[in-house]
């Protein structure tokens, strides 16, 4: 029988709650569910929760009892913000307790050689990144499961071993009373990095793996500096190497170190080795003797993988389990959450009727190619902190010499921080609206952009959790063939919001008006007059745009993002 341990785990900072296991109350029946995720870690959560807003049901399985140990992801991006902004609760909770910024330093030799300054616009209502760590992330995140009927979380339950068939998946999950059966339509791999679901079924990742080790140490100090990263290269301690800093809440600093090459990781984690490498980075920036306590300490190693497919069958891969990604630019989990917005809304449609199985290979197509474009830059920065050759460290090494007079060479310092992937080619984008004629707002496949509509409103708050149409009117009602072609895609039980952007009062036919009166929203996207439209995905990305919409086009746009249905609305 499965055992997961009940004394909570140990932390200066946060109190972990164990939670009960759900156990198998004796011959109750199991009732097939249309979802089970394994795993409940950011990307299990989110991917329930928006399946959820979809109306499907699902049952998470979480082996352990508690939520993970030690902080992990701390850095979220604007974009993570605003995917969970659409999440009760857990986005203004991150608001309260975490501690944005936007400026990341690098120093070499003791000076300042880049300073990297991410974009804020007045129009955003995040920043640009926010430190939290994963614990309270996590814990938020459980909250908003716990007060969603549709999610039903099994803490204490895992799962053994899985068949899969083309009607669906049958598991076996064992609990601390014992194993069950349960039934689903499809399975969810939310598992993890070491994700047993992939290992299970053989799955091989491509990419690269880097030798580099870091040790993340998590220390409770008082140190007066800002919240802003802070990168150190080649210091005289730790000759070669590359440390990184990060302010958290509640009196706790991130130290990434890199190890020098042949130490094991049981080597680096043995308490005077950490002690004595904190004390010299402390010593480094002036705090010498400053007192610290430790929280929690791991190493890592940089890879750069991916699943050169999310399906498998009946079993859905997202997150961890389905890509590895440097950390360096704050990819992970800010990775997952992006993976999990487009799971749900991709997985809702085919349980719904929306769009037949085909649909679930668009998901793969355009997640893959989001972790294959990472890959990429992160390759770039991953080689520049721990270059994995002679060639590569005699370059790294020149940039850095040259780097303390020569002001052309610091941007090189950047380290490309994560960004959402813009689904530029995707089968879903319609290709006979009119996004080439635009000339300004988000292109097909970009995520919206956010437009400031008064102190505490924004035009993200109003897009629906399904799709939403964008159309600038000049009248009071939206024209009769444009309202019957809403009609008829609503009546396939497609959710639909319509967004009147420019009047005054009520339009007919739009859920909602903005009045837009000095013209800020239409300008921002681009859209010259009345009729002029923009068609958002329920992941918020464009998937058509046009100077002038009708009925015909709409038509065909949600053939084009609803693939295979035999009677298009």
């Amino acid at each position: 029988m499965h055992q997961p341990e009940t004394r909570p785990r140990p932390s200066i900072y946060y109190r972990y709650e164990v939670h009960a296991p759900r156990l198998p109350a004796g011959h109750e029946p199991q009732q097939r569910c249309p979802v089970v995720v394994v795993g409940a870690g950011p990307a299990g959560l989110v991917t329930a929760l928006k399946l959820a807003q979809h109306g499907v049901r699902s049952v998470v399985l979480n082996s352990e009892l508690q939520v993970s140990q030690g902080s992990r992801a701390i850095v979220f991006t604007r974009r993570s913000m605003e995917i969970l902004h659409q999440l009760p609760g857990v986005a203004r909770r991150i608001s309260q307790n975490g501690l944005p910024w936007r400026f990341g330093n690098s120093f070499y030799r003791g000076q300042r050689v880049f300073r990297m300054e991410a974009p804020h616009d007045p129009d955003d209502r995040f920043f640009p990144m926010i430190n939290i760590q994963q614990q309270f992330l996590e814990e938020y995140l459980l909250d908003a499961c716990a007060a969603e009927p549709l999610v039903e979380l099994r803490w204490g339950n895992k799962l053994e071993r899985f068949t899969q068939d083309e009607h669906g998946v049958r598991l076996e999950v064992d609990t601390p009373a014992g194993p069950y059966t349960l039934e689903a339509e499809w399975l969810v791999a939310a598992d993890g990095g070491r994700s047993g679901i992939r290992a299970s079924m053989g799955l091989q990742m491509e990419g690269a793996s880097y030798e580099g080790l870091f040790v993340i140490a998590d220390i409770r100090i008082d140190l007066p500096l800002p919240t802003e990263r802070l990168a150190f290269f080649d210091p005289p301690w730790n000759p070669g190497n590359t440390i990184l800093m990060h302010r958290e809440p509640f009196g706790i600093w991130r130290v990434d170190y890199q190890l020098p090459r042949g130490e094991t990781p049981e080597q680096a984690l043995q308490p005077e080795s950490l002690r004595q490498r904190i004390d010299a980075q402390l010593a480094m920036i002036g705090h010498a003797g400053t007192p610290w306590e430790m929280d929690w300490c791991s190493v890592y190693s940089a890879r750069a993988l991916t699943l050169p497919d999310y399906v498998q069958g009946r079993v859905l891969f997202t997150g961890d389990a389905a890509h590895l990604l440097p950390i360096f630019g704050v990819r992970g989990a800010n990775t997952a959450f992006q993976d999990a917005q487009s799971l749900g809304w991709h997985l809702a449609a085919v349980v719904n009727g929306w769009a037949s199985v085909a649909l679930l290979a668009n998901y793969s197509a355009e997640r893959v190619g989001a972790a294959r474009e990472i890959i990429d830059e992160a390759g770039k920065s991953t080689r520049f902190m721990t270059p994995p050759s002679r060639g590569f460290k005699l370059l790294r090494d020149a940039v850095l010499s040259l780097s303390l007079t020569q002001e052309f060479v610091r941007p090189l310092y950047h380290w490309r921080t994560s960004r959402p992937h813009e689904y530029t080619g995707s089968a879903l984008n319609s290709p006979g609206d009119d996004t080439a004629l635009f000339r300004a707002g988000p292109a097909h496949g970009a995520p919206p952009r956010d437009v400031r509509l008064g102190s505490d409103d924004h035009l993200l708050d109003r897009l629906g959790a399904g799709f939403t149409l964008l159309y600038a009117v000049d009248g009071s009602a939206v024209p009769a063939a444009l309202r019957d072609c809403i009609a008829t895609v609503r009546a396939r039980g497609i959710p639909l919001k319509v967004l009147a952007v420019g009047a005054a009062g009520p339009v007919e036919g739009a859920d909602e008006t903005i009045p837009d009166a000095q013209g800020h929203l239409r300008a921002r996207y681009g859209m010259p007059g009345a009729g002029a439209a923009y068609l958002l995905r329920p992941d918020q990305h464009v998937c058509a745009r046009w100077l002038t919409v009708d009925a015909t086009r709409l038509r065909a746009a949600f053939a084009q993002a609803l693939p295979q249905r035999r009677s298009p609305p």
